[in-house]
């Protein structure tokens, strides 16, 4: 049995997500494939999935085009099989954001068209080093207001990779354990 792991990623934590996934997942007895939907330069055959998990970050209210076009484009294939989504994010790391970043996934499923088995939030990461100013300036100001977290002090990891384990196992149906990355 094969999982399909489908993700985007911008500054590279939903890439360190997605290979704990492709883990996890052999952990649990399954075969994977892992693709990077902006490395995409063919089809994927979905001929040997049985399930499917899809992740991306959001940036900027929006889940990266490359990702909601994969999603659009395979929709009827990825629905004929147990489905995941999972939505990166830094307002998922709040408890105040977290509706915010609902809404998010809510209008990326909407915009694709595609209905999941399952979907869950997952908290994302600060990497200033991959910030310009504009950027620095709306995490400060915007994204992180009012919390105690300086950007200045380098990277930022709000994964919880126990929870995330516990997420996939519990779509995946198995018992298996991944090391934390």
């Amino acid at each position: 049995m094969t999982v399909l792991i489908a993700f985007a990623t911008v500054e590279g934590q939903t890439a360190k997500i997605a290979r704990f996934i492709n883990n996890v997942a052999k952990n649990a007895g399954f075969n994977t494939k892992l693709i990077n939907t902006d490395e995409m330069s063919s089809h994927v055959s979905l001929d040997d999935v049985v399930k499917i998990v899809l992740l991306a970050p959001v940036h900027e209210r929006r889940h990266p085009e490359s990702f909601e076009a994969f999603v659009a484009s395979n929709r009827d294939a990825l629905m004929k099989r147990k489905s995941l989504v999972l939505s990166v994010g830094l307002k998922a790391a709040f408890a105040s954001g977290r509706e915010e970043a609902r809404d998010y996934l809510n209008e990326m499923l909407m915009r694709t068209g595609f209905e999941p088995d399952a979907t869950a939030l997952v908290a994302g990461a600060v990497k200033p080093e991959n910030y310009g100013y504009f950027e620095r300036e709306i995490l400060k100001h915007v994204v992180l207001l009012g919390r105690k977290i300086d950007p200045q002090d380098g990277v930022r990891e709000f994964t919880d990779w126990d929870e995330l384990t516990s997420i996939v196992i519990g779509f995946l149906g198995g018992s298996g354990r991944a090391n934390q990355p």
